[in-house]
């Protein structure tokens, strides 16, 4: 087995729990069907949120002061089609558009020698974003939904299961608990629908953390480079000096995979310095590792500005959307009955779970009323307003 075919298996290894669950599901899926005795039938999630769609615009009119775009298209892509969109979620500059593409796109199909074939076409580009095709692929059957430049993408593999599976589960009468069954479904569909819609009014937060984004990568991107471009002699030095696993010598680009892994920021940084590194200004490293790679912190200090643009205005559109969600469906029978049906939990648990964005939000808020939807959108807050909400409202 060549060197890549190791990277490439040990890629699909980590996605395994989550597309082994993607298979329980599809058979579990398939018994049902053929189940005599299933007689129930649940709309499909295409025809349940068409009807809840002009409803829903609505609401986010009343509470946020903000219309919907009209060009904003509602699609239910399969699951091998999600996979790929996801890969579209990766925002980076455009002489690596079509690495991201071609990587999940094998990893969709669960193609071995595809993915080798991606990994030969650049391994710095492969050591950057295999992180993001694990941490998104592996996340598929738990999430319902995406929003994507001007479309809101609905996981229809897992919003068409669940509910039947629930329901089988719950066992015989079936027809006893369907009812409840479908409003949960139905709570689901309304959440998910609501929380990406609220995504796609917030405009200018979006472009502010796509191009943050962008260059973050682009500094990893570096980053990967300096790594593999480091001789053996420096390689085996550091990493004994950062007491990494020994590599065997015939897999030299593991070694430096190795490295790269523990010296990108998004790990170095924040495991040693903690998360407060998102409020600092400059960084120290290790005297030791900057002989070694001198460039190193210039490549860290270079990555605090836009990592802390990408966290401040992140934690923002995702705690809007969870505000907008609690509080338009706060009284909505059917998802309360998600909460407790699917999530086994209530909306007294669900509204006071922590979350910075979220906090900032009620805050801004309580202060400035639906406006401060607006206000927000146009002025994203700095991540020492994330945690200093009068310091934000001051400002704005």
């Amino acid at each position: 087995m060549t060197e890549l075919e190791e990277f490439a298996d040990a890629l699909l290894d980590q996605i395994s729990v989550e597309t082994n669950e993607e298979k329980d599901i599809a058979r579990l899926s398939s018994r049902i069907a053929e189940d005599p005795e299933f007689k129930v039938k649940f709309e499909t999630p295409e025809q349940t949120v068409r009807q809840l769609i002009p409803e829903l615009r609505q609401k986010i009119f009343e509470f946020t002061g903000i219309a919907v775009p009209e060009h904003v298209r509602i699609e239910f892509p399969g699951l091998e089609e999600l996979k790929k969109i996801k890969g579209c979620k990766v925002f980076a500059r455009q002489e690596s558009r079509n690495f991201i593409d071609g990587l999940f796109a094998a990893l969709a199909k669960e193609d071995r020698q595809q993915i080798v074939s991606v990994i030969k076409e650049d391994i710095a580009k492969f050591l950057v974003y295999s992180t993001y095709a694990k941490s998104y692929i592996s996340k598929i059957s738990t999430t319902y939904g995406d929003y994507l430049d001007g479309t809101v993408y609905l996981n229809n593999f897992v919003l068409t299961s669940y509910p039947q599976i629930i329901l089988y589960k719950q066992g015989r009468p079936f027809e006893a608990r369907y009812d409840s069954v479908k409003s949960g479904y139905i709570g689901a569909l309304k959440m998910t629908a609501l929380e990406e819609l609220v995504h796609s009014i917030q405009s200018n937060l979006y472009e502010e953390n796509k191009a943050a984004v962008i260059e973050v990568n682009k500094i990893n991107e570096e980053l990967a480079g300096i790594i593999l471009s480091l001789d053996d002699a420096t390689v085996a030095k550091l990493s004994e000096y950062l007491q990494l696993p020994q590599v065997p010598d015939e897999f030299p680009i593991a070694k430096r995979a190795n490295l790269f892994f523990m010296l990108n920021p998004d790990n170095f940084i924040v495991n040693v310095l903690g998360p407060d590194v998102m409020t600092f200004t400059k960084v120290e490293i290790d005297p030791g590792i900057s002989q070694m790679v001198p460039q190193l912190l210039g490549i860290y200090q270079r990555w605090l500005g836009p990592i802390q643009k990408h966290h401040a205005v992140f934690s923002t559109m995702e705690g809007m959307a969870e505000f907008c969600v609690q509080n338009i469906l706060r009284e909505d029978s059917d998802f309360h009955q998600y909460l407790t049906m699917f999530m086994g939990t209530d909306i007294s648990s669900y509204t006071v779970r922590k979350h910075m964005g979220k906090d900032l939000v009620s805050a801004v808020y309580s202060s400035r009323g639906k406006d401060a939807f607006s206000i927000m959108i146009k002025n994203p807050p700095t991540t020492r307003e994330l945690k200093d909400h009068q310091r934000y409202l001051s400002r704005i």
